[in-house]
């Protein structure tokens, strides 16, 4: 499948959020053009000031899609561009927030992927190729002991526990059961119409994503939901239990998350594939003592 080059248009959803931005700068600093989306003129500003500041903003452009569940909701967004990274994600929710799992997690999740792959079949006639930022909650749930997990494994547990329980359940196990619908979902209408479309789909699931911010953040609270888990269990560390500080998980660095979308939409050899993206394991006692040691005098 051919892919982009230079000049081309690229489709970035979700433009104002934390990885998001990252993208957009790659994208534009590598001489493509960018048409972001975002959820209101407040966001699309923010983008905008910006871009503008390390004068790249002469090839972006700013569209508002207010609910990416709405049916139809991107048909306009996707007319004239050559590819699309999908990362507008639904999930900004601290570990004790309560939540309508249909319409704060499953209905955006579900709805917004299939809806921006339906968008690009009916009226993005340019688009080459779509990549979907998924997660690696989609991939698995917290194992109870060590386990090796790959791009063939599927986290079936969460859904069914989402299907049994609904809201009574903590956000992060809703999160993760949205994941893994909502790629399962991608991948199903791509095999259903592989023969009537004219692009190809890759998938990216990244696990924490830390790194510095350019999005505006004006407090803690609006931080993404993996930095917001860092500050919550590093710096503030209030709610963080002797358990919690031994678990172990993954991350990447939110430039190479940023990068791993770009080169997606590069790489002939993409297309088509379900790629895990991480910088290795750590636990969050291994972050307190490196911060402890940037602050405190150790003598």
């Amino acid at each position: 499948m051919p892919t982009i080059s230079k000049g081309d248009k690229v489709l970035v959803t979700g433009a104002n959020g934390y990885a998001a931005m990252w993208a957009t700068r790659l994208f534009l600093e590598r001489g493509y053009s960018v048409r972001g989306t975002v959820r209101s003129d407040d966001k699309a500003q923010d983008v905008k000031n910006y871009f503008n500041s390390i004068g790249l903003g002469k090839r972006l452009e700013l569209v508002i899609v207010k609910d990416i569940s709405k049916n139809g909701a991107f048909d306009e967004a996707v007319k004239g561009v050559d590819a699309i990274a999908h990362m507008a994600s639904p999930f900004h929710c601290s570990q004790t927030c309560l939540v309508d799992v249909a319409t704060e997690f499953l209905g955006p999740a579900i709805e917004g992927t299939v809806g921006i792959l339906k968008s690009a079949s009916s009226t993005g006639t340019k688009v080459k190729r779509i990549v979907i930022t998924s997660s690696t909650a989609a991939v698995m749930s917290p194992p109870d002991q060590p386990t090796t997990f790959s791009a063939s494994d599927w986290n079936t547990k969460d859904p069914k526990l989402v299907e049994e329980f609904g809201s009574k359940l903590q956000p992060w196990t809703i999160y993760r059961a949205s994941k893994s619908l909502a790629e399962k979902a991608a991948w199903e209408y791509y095999e259903q119409h592989k023969s009537e479309i004219h692009w190809d789909l890759t998938v990216l699931n990244p696990p924490f994503i830390f790194g510095p911010p350019i999005h505006k953040v004006d407090s803690s609270s609006s931080l993404n939901t993996s930095m917001q888990s860092w500050f919550d269990n590093v710096v503030d560390g209030r709610n963080i239990t002797k358990e919690d500080l031994s678990d172990s998980t993954c991350w990447i660095d939110v430039r190479d998350a940023a990068l791993a979308h770009v080169l997606s939409l590069e790489k002939p050899e993409a297309g088509g594939e379900r790629i895990i993206i991480t910088e290795g394991g750590f636990i969050w006692q291994e972050w307190r003592k490196a911060l402890f040691s940037l602050f405190y005098d150790q003598t």
